[in-house]
């Protein structure tokens, strides 16, 4: 079957010459769950806007068989959802409806679908009763969860989540816990949270100065005490002693 994710020999540098991504390839397969791990500066977030031609790099990306390059960026962002990890990247109007209405607004729903797309949006993330709401009132957890809601809402197939757990309270940590092992989308979390990571993905794969240096079973790869420190990371919490 087409592979939900390919990425072919992916590399990309910043303008001032640093190298983000060096020669990556992998393939995820529809409804895996994977959590892309790695120290500050391996090239996560990097990754992720990739995905959906924020930015372009050399190499191939291919979404469903679809190469992500300019003339297909319409389709593959109707298929792929990214959530920044700063929500105030992505949050810009001046309401909550708004916000999560723009996606599907772009994409010339009618009005009646845009209203029941924000609706179960903001259902899902647990902020119904916010749509009249600004976004730059909300909390740091509650811009996370509207984000994840403007994506929702464009109903897609993949979700790109860049750091989902952080500016989070233990208790809305929990329920992002449960929404994701309920979610039922092709997901790619890049993440330093490794107990999210432990208790929600099926695969992992280590990132180090831009290269996959692993890749395999998440719960083999997350209690590989020795592999997670040679990589500049610990065990989850939960397996220290």
């Amino acid at each position: 079957m087409t592979p939900a994710i390919r990425l072919n020999n992916l590399n990309y540098t910043f303008p001032d010459g640093a190298r983000a991504l060096k020669g990556v390839c992998f393939d995820v397969a529809a409804g895996e769950r994977i959590a892309l791990i790695g120290p500050n500066g391996a090239g996560k977030s990097t990754l992720l806007t990739l995905l959906n031609g924020v930015l372009a790099a050399n190499g191939a990306v291919e979404i469903f068989g679809i190469p992500v390059i300019p003339s297909n960026l319409h389709e593959i962002r109707r298929r792929v959802g990214l959530v920044f990890q700063d929500p105030d990247d992505q949050l810009f109007c001046s309401t909550i409806f708004d916000d999560v209405a723009f996606g599907p607004l772009n994409m010339r729903l009618p009005a009646e679908d845009v209203r029941r797309r924000v609706s179960e949006a903001l259902e899902q993330v647990g902020m119904t009763g916010f749509e009249k709401r600004s976004a730059f009132h909300l909390s740091g957890g509650e811009k996370k969860r509207v984000s994840l809601a403007t994506v929702l809402a464009m109903d897609v197939e993949i979700l790109a989540l860049d750091e989902p757990s952080s500016a989070l309270d233990p208790g809305a940590r929990r329920s992002l816990i449960h929404w994701l092992n309920a979610c039922d989308k092709t997901l790619l979390v890049a993440t330093h949270d490794l107990d999210l990571a432990y208790e929600t993905t099926n695969r992992a794969i280590i990132l180090s100065s831009g290269s996959v240096v692993a890749d395999g079973p998440a719960k083999e790869i997350l209690t590989n005490e020795d592999l997670l420190q040679k990589s500049g990371l610990e065990l989850p919490l939960k397996l220290q002693k």
